[in-house]
């Protein structure tokens, strides 16, 4: 038998007898495998087991299989890698520098669900025949979406969605190249000034990294609140209470929608609230919570600022027949302020793509909106569009008509 399948195996056995939890204490279990291979190691001499010719590979092997991932370890730990994906136990793609790559590593159907089960097993998640479809977030902060048959064809799907790039803060942005030391500033003072703010792009654009850096720039003594499906914002902010869905018991009961968040999110004092992602009809409960007074911050999946706008107009009415286009189309014109669109370059590279205002205008049922800065000449570039609510600027101490000039 293979020496790191002897130390693997007795690694579970002390893990197993001292009560260990491997996913929440690695660091105990690093000190068992050093333990157990000092152990084997003394064996190893005498000839009672086979030698180990490499023992750092061998400690990370058996590390990764009893507190990781397993073979999919060494790609969570490559901080190039954006996500690893496994379509089925010899299809196990990654993402690096927004280009896809199939992997050499070859799994089994077995060993793909007990690396999902693993995944689950702290976020009190479930994926069965009941529940096929499960969203979850791991203890390293990636994002876990998983999928099985008989959804799927044949294969489990998994996906895990990385965060390569923690932004705190819209300096980090800029550092990165994603954003122009202006249009930083900008948004900002459109923040701190209390202005709604949707953040828009296509899949992986990095909406979520960008609503992270905006809240970045909320006053320090604002309570906020955030809803998600799943923990993904990570905030510095003093006062903020994180709240997340849940999904349905095995009595179909007990689920915790994300309108249902936005609703409860207003019970408590919230000075901003920032949902995480607007999917649904929780779009409604997003412009009730806007029209009571309270700043927000939201993303949407659009292919633009003004798709983004018109998207928003168009998914509260899946709240039901009695809301009609005739309150939300007013409403999103006087309830949005700004809207930040994200795309990548033509090297992949995340980037905002537009910024565009919303000045609260409706012609013919469109609302209107106003270019702040465009993607021009493959950078970001100030238009001639200007922001609303200017007495917000000012009651902060913000010229803004001067920030804009100046840096424009």
């Amino acid at each position: 038998m293979d020496g790191v399948v002897i130390l693997e195996r007795e690694v579970r056995e002390l893990i197993r007898r001292r009560g260990v939890d491997p996913l929440r204490d690695r660091s105990a279990i690093a000190a068992l495998v050093d333990a157990a291979m000092a152990d084997y190691e003394a064996r190893s001499v005498v000839g009672a087991v086979p030698p180990i010719a490499d023992e750092a590979a061998a400690h990370k092997a058996v590390l990764d299989a009893v507190a990781g991932l397993g073979p999919l370890q060494r790609y969570l730990d490559d901080p190039a890698i954006e996500e690893i994906w496994v379509n089925s136990p010899t299809e196990v793609f990654i993402a690096r520098g927004g280009e896809a790559e199939l992997t050499p590593t070859i799994l089994t159907a077995d060993a793909v669900r007990d690396l999902v089960e693993r995944m689950l097993k702290v976020s009190g998640r479930r994926l069965d025949l009941s529940s096929p479809f499960v969203d979850a977030t791991l203890p390293g902060g990636e994002r876990l979406h998983a999928v099985i048959p008989d959804v799927t064809r044949r294969d489990w799907s998994v996906n895990i969605r990385k965060y390569v790039v923690r932004a705190d803060h819209l300096e980090d942005l800029v550092a990165l190249g994603s954003l122009p030391p202006d249009a930083a500033a900008f948004l900002a003072a459109a923040v701190r000034a209390g202005l709604n703010v949707l953040v828009s792009g296509a899949t992986q654009a990095g909406k979520t990294t960008m609503l992270n850096a905006l809240a970045g720039a909320i006053p320090v003594r604002e309570r906020v609140i955030t809803c998600e499906e799943v923990f993904e914002l990570r905030l510095a902010a003093r006062d903020w209470v994180a709240m997340q869905c849940r999904q349905a018991n095995l009595e179909g009961t007990g689920e915790i929608p994300l309108r249902r968040l936005v609703k409860e999110a207003l019970r408590m004092r919230p000075d901003r609230i920032l949902v995480g992602e607007v999917r649904e009809a929780e779009a409604l409960d997003l412009l009730i919570a806007l029209n009571a007074g309270v700043p927000a911050m939201a993303t949407l999946h659009a292919n633009s600022a003004r798709e983004a706008v018109t998207k928003l107009c168009t998914l509260p009415l899946l709240a039901g027949e009695n809301v009609t286009d005739r309150f939300v189309v007013p409403t999103v014109a006087s309830c949005i302020d700004v809207v930040v669109h994200l795309g990548h370059d033509a090297g992949g590279r995340r980037r905002v793509r537009e910024i565009v205002a919303v000045p609260g205008r409706v012609e013919q049922g469109v609302v209107e909106t106003a270019d702040l800065y465009g993607w021009r000449g493959e950078r970001l570039v100030r238009l001639e569009g200007f922001p609303p609510h200017v007495d917000r600027f000012a009651r902060v101490g913000i010229d803004v008509a001067a920030l804009l000039r100046a840096r424009g």
